[in-house]
């Protein structure tokens, strides 16, 4: 298996996954604990097409405002298969809910919910900061009150979904613009055993994406969760306000720090209030109510 790689600086992981588009090549990113840099991967089948990935990969960074400088190199087809393992391993997000790979096993504290997640090549394991702060959100919130509709928009590997479901949340469903982060996450929601509704669409066709039959027959939801990146939540944030009931919550995330206020005051104008913000790493994610 032949694989074109470079290092990056962790702000950037989330952006270049949302912009990269390589068709079958796969992007996998991750950070051992020793290291200050994020390794972000292709993996080709053929060692001709890594000119073509390497110029692809170099183009996303450009969009997102890095100079990348991607090798060449071969590994062995079953390490490629089982590599992404040892980066993944089981998160503790609070007393009430722990997220484990598929390949871990784990005993759960009396009252503590397991979601098993296999992240594949879509977006979503826990560990990232703006994933982590969403699902403290979540679980607060169900503690809180769960019996509320909840709708993922970006869902990638519907964890945030999945999440939801365990901790109690009703009508539980999701969307992703990529048809792949699409299956992913429908197999995660069955690993669960939860009938969670996962389909494609994007928000600049809104009207025929949102599942709607699984939040109540209407477009919105009373909890909605939008973990994308700063610019495209300023971009749509007509449409992502038109999705939350009056006096309904939204967690936003995928936001660099600095662009925080930005992505603040655009939900202002629409009638959203900051109930609470949290700062992991460079990143800023924050719960809003609709008024």
């Amino acid at each position: 298996m032949t694989v074109v790689s470079c290092s990056i600086d962790e702000r950037y992981v989330n952006p270049l996954f949302e912009v990269f588009d390589g068709g079958d090549f796969v992007l996998t990113s991750y950070r051992d604990v020793e290291d200050t840099l994020t390794t972000m991967q292709l993996f080709l089948q053929s060692e001709e097409d890594a000119p073509r990935a390497i110029e692809l990969l170099v183009a996303a960074g450009r969009i997102v405002g890095v100079e990348l400088s991607p090798v060449v190199g071969t590994i062995p087809d079953e390490d490629w298969k089982l590599s992404y393992r040892k980066h993944f391993k089981t998160e503790v997000i609070s007393p009430r809910l722990v997220v484990r790979p598929p390949w871990e096993q784990v005993t759960p504290a009396p009252g503590q919910k397991v979601l098993t997640l296999d992240p594949g090549i879509a977006f979503g394991t826990g560990q990232h900061p703006t994933t982590r702060a969403c699902l403290e959100y979540i679980d607060g919130l169900a503690v809180e009150n769960a019996n509320r509709t909840f709708l993922d928009i970006g869902c990638g590997s519907g964890i945030l979904a999945i999440a939801a479901a365990l901790e109690g949340f009703r009508g539980v469903c999701g969307f992703d613009i990529d048809p792949d982060a699409v299956q992913n996450a429908n197999e995660n929601a069955e690993a669960n055993g939860l009938d969670i509704r996962f389909v494609r669409g994007d928000l600049s066709n809104l009207s025929a994406t949102v599942p709607m039959k699984n939040i109540g027959g209407g477009p919105t939801a009373d909890v909605v969760a939008a973990n994308v990146l700063g610019p495209i939540l300023v971009r749509f944030a007509d449409e992502i306000a038109s999705t939350v009931n009056p006096g309904g919550l939204l967690i936003l995330s995928g936001i660099l720090d600095e662009q925080y206020p930005e992505v603040r005051d655009a939900y202002a104008a629409k009638g959203f209030a900051e109930v609470s913000n949290r700062l992991i790493g460079e990143w800023r994610t924050g719960l809003f109510e609709r008024r």
